[in-house]
């Protein structure tokens, strides 16, 4: 996966001066981001601190694991299933 270059921080950052009154196309060109990349970020991160957003990252990796743990206990059943299912 690609490397962020900005954090939750500096995303944030970025949307509260859009929202103290910066116009979204200069906002955009002094950071060197696209207007949908922009409006991603808001859509994402719209109305969050940087508290939240850290919780929010937070959330989604441990959410991340348990999945993958699923997905493992799943693969472990199928594979003793299929296992004691064999005549021998």
């Amino acid at each position: 996966m690609k490397a962020k270059r900005f954090t939750e921080e500096q995303i944030i950052g970025i949307l509260k001066q859009a929202e103290a009154g910066m116009k979204v196309v200069d906002l955009c060109r002094m950071h060197g981001v696209s207007d949908a990349t922009f409006y991603t970020w808001r859509k994402k991160y719209g109305g969050m601190d940087v508290s939240d957003a850290k919780r929010l990252k937070q959330l989604e990796d441990e959410n991340r694991k348990l999945k993958q743990m699923l997905a493992e206990a799943l693969l472990d059943n199928k594979i003793l299933k299929d296992v004691v299912s064999k005549k021998w």
